[in-house]
């Protein structure tokens, strides 16, 4: 079962706007006031708290009856969140207006409009459908979404579910090395022995000024320049992910059905990528190489495709063509290898996605034998 989700922007007229406003703003002070009971009795029962509080917060806060149900499924599942990834108890504020909508209960939506309820009734808003157009099937399940403003729009956070079949490693017919680096964002190696280079130098040149911007605000200490900041550091997230998306999509088109991926696990990269150059240590220390990572594992799935990850442990130093593992072979000021044993030489990225490539060879091999 694969689950993803989907960011729909919402086009709103003033009333609308003011409806959704009114209702996710409303959503939010209930949360808050249920969290504040909830911190203190550590009560996750829907049963009792339904029992205990559904008929104060319709009439505290004017909600309708599913409305109240969802504050209290919002708020158990807050706290359940928390102390799944380990977080001590304590108080879950919710900071920005929202409202978590069920399918065909709250809301429901087809490639014209999405129809909503809210305070002021069932509303219906025509959004950006780009992208969506293939969700609309049998195939696609959709889920519990969340209806979030921000950067003065209107959006739609959706879950979508659907059952697709994991690709076996006997039916493997493709196998590519992915490095990921600074130069090149992704260099990736295939079974036809082709290299292709996703250039990461326009990208480390924006973080750069992004950075030197960032700087000089730092040092005026006043609230505007502080504001511009957070704004700046949003940008960039933005950004990132953005060219995240736009590099994993393409590495998923560009090879057929049936492609394993092979890519470093670069747990604890930020400690790896301290000893670089210093005027690289902030892009390379602070790249989403998991955010890539997890991108390409959900859309590799889409696709029919596999990733394993695997040790970077000598990658940049093994020659691919004798096997010598040597640090004089990489020269990283040159981007360049050369083996000292055979002479075979490289830009060190390619040796990276090509050792990459080997030991996607090597797992196969250990697991089936297919013809790659």
């Amino acid at each position: 079962m694969t689950t993803i989700t989907a960011k729909i922007q919402l086009y709103v007229n003033e009333s609308q706007a003011e409806s959704l406003r009114l209702t996710s703003k409303t959503y939010q002070k209930a949360c808050n006031w249920l969290s504040e009971i909830v911190v203190v009795s550590k009560n996750l029962n829907q049963l009792q708290l339904n029992n205990l509080y559904y008929k104060e917060l319709r009439q505290r806060f004017g909600l309708k009856s599913q409305m109240a149900q969802s504050v209290m499924k919002t708020v158990i599942a807050s706290y359940k969140s928390a102390q799944a990834n380990g977080h001590e108890w304590s108080l879950v504020h919710y900071k920005h207006p929202s409202y978590d909508v069920v399918w065909n209960r709250d809301y429901s939506l087809n490639e014209r409009l999405f129809s909503v309820n809210t305070l002021a009734g069932r509303i219906k808003l025509p959004f950006e459908l780009k992208g969506m157009q293939k969700y609309f099937n049998d195939d696609w399940k959709f889920g519990t979404a969340k209806l979030v403003y921000k950067c003065n729009k209107w959006f739609l956070h959706i879950p979508m579910t659907k059952e697709i079949p994991l690709l076996k490693e006997q039916d493997v017919t493709n196998i590519v090395g992915i490095d990921l680096g600074i130069n090149f964002l992704a260099t990736s190696y295939d079974s036809k022995g082709k290299t292709t280079f996703f250039n990461g130098r326009p990208i480390k040149h924006k973080r750069g000024r992004l950075k030197a911007t960032r700087k000089a605000l730092q040092k005026r200490q006043t609230a505007s320049a502080r504001k511009r900041i957070r704004a700046i550091g949003q940008r960039e997230n933005r950004y990132v992910r953005d060219v995240n998306h736009q590099v994993t999509k393409a590495l998923v088109e560009r090879y057929p059905k049936g492609t394993l991926f092979v890519v470093e696990d670069l747990t604890g990269v930020r400690q790896a990528t301290e000893k670089v150059h210093v005027k690289n240590r902030y892009v390379s220390v602070s790249w989403a190489f998991y955010q890539f990572r997890q991108l390409l594992e959900y859309k590799a799935q889409l696709y029919g495709h596999k990733v394993i990850v695997v040790s970077p442990k000598y990658t940049s130093q093994t020659c691919p063509k004798c096997g010598h593992v040597a640090k004089r072979n990489r020269n990283k000021k040159t981007h360049t290898f050369t083996c000292v044993n055979c002479s075979y030489q490289s830009n060190d990225d390619r040796i990276g996605a090509m050792n990459l490539y080997r030991k996607g060879m090597a797992y196969i091999s250990d697991t089936v034998t297919v013809k790659v």
